[in-house]
């Protein structure tokens, strides 16, 4: 029976064509399409699969007439007009179930290779150098960690740290009473009080644009390091620096940048980026947390089961 076309806005693991193909929809893919000529075809699909290469706003959305469902292949959500979509009676679907394990890892991974100067260790052995003293490293356990935003991500990121001997609270302004065997539920203000790591789990809205600034950074009793592996512009740049260099972030592990692009690829790059790369307590990556050959399979299948699940 078919059900209508999908139309695939970015690439994704044949498996979401593969099972989408399955429950009987058509699948088509235009390679070199930008925003116009998707405007030009919208109306005639049932289904849209995305990724991060074109905003599906307002503008876009009335014109996908016969659109029933919006597949975002990963978790967040901002470039698509959620409530627009609700309006028009499209339902929206995400998949951070899918990625939330290689986001947790990855964020563990930074925090080890952070702590322990393997960077600037591997280097230097690679020169012939043995720095054995000036590389003496800093232990997990023991430590405080502190999640702000308790959904996928954050609750994986509890998970795996619980072989590492360290107390995990969570804030999440949307949630209460989740307290568990991996995660103790907290106010910022016990935040504030305690944490020696704090990692940030939250999507990218307008109340947590920029929610990690001077001020938020102050009101810390400790000195503290920030890991970052939501979205870029969560976090300023430029207070973060100022913080780095004053000693009270002791290091940073940032995955996301706030200079990222629509598609996170397409990046300039102001005065506050290299200020934040001359310093030698930063590791950095290319927003790859979630971006392994398992999340890639993961997310599709995710995608697959939620739209079967629409009975469209």
């Amino acid at each position: 029976m078919k059900k209508g076309k999908v139309l695939f806005v970015d690439t994704t693991h044949n498996e979401l064509v593969l099972l989408l193909e399955k429950q009987g929809f058509r699948c088509d893919y235009f390679k070199d399409y930008g925003r116009l000529e998707f405007l030009d075809i919208a109306h005639n699909y049932t289904g849209i699969i995305i990724r991060s290469k074109i905003k599906l706003d307002s503008e876009f959305l009335t014109k996908c007439t016969n659109l029933k469902f919006i597949g975002r292949v990963g978790a967040g959500m901002e470039n698509i007009d959620s409530k627009s979509a609700a309006k028009l009676g499209i339902t929206c679907l995400n998949a951070p179930e899918g990625n939330r394990d290689a986001v947790a890892e990855q964020a563990i991974a930074m925090l080890l290779s952070l702590f322990n100067n393997l960077l600037i260790a591997d280097s230097q052995v690679r020169e012939g150098k043995w720095i054995r003293e000036g590389n003496r490293g800093v232990e997990l356990g023991g430590k405080t960690v502190g999640i702000i935003g308790y959904g996928n991500t954050g609750m994986a990121f509890a998970r795996k740290l619980s072989g590492f001997n360290v107390d995990v609270i969570a804030y999440d302004k949307y949630k209460n009473n989740f307290s568990d065997d991996f995660v103790k539920e907290a106010s910022m203000k016990e935040l504030f009080g305690r944490c020696d790591i704090v990692s940030l789990h939250v999507p990218l809205t307008e109340e947590t644009v920029y929610l990690v600034n001077n001020e938020f950074i102050e009101s810390f009793k400790k000195s503290i390091y920030i890991v970052n592996t939501s979205r870029g512009k969560v976090l300023s740049t430029s207070d973060l620096v100022k913080n780095l260099k004053n000693g009270k972030v002791l290091g940073a592990c940032l995955d996301v940048l706030e200079y990222e692009g629509l598609s996170f690829e397409n990046v300039e790059l102001p005065e506050d980026f290299y200020q934040l790369v001359s310093l030698t307590n930063v590791i950095l990556s290319p927003h790859i947390a979630g971006w392994t050959h398992e999340s890639n399979y993961k997310m599709a299948v995710t995608i697959a089961k939620k739209v079967e699940s629409l009975g469209i």
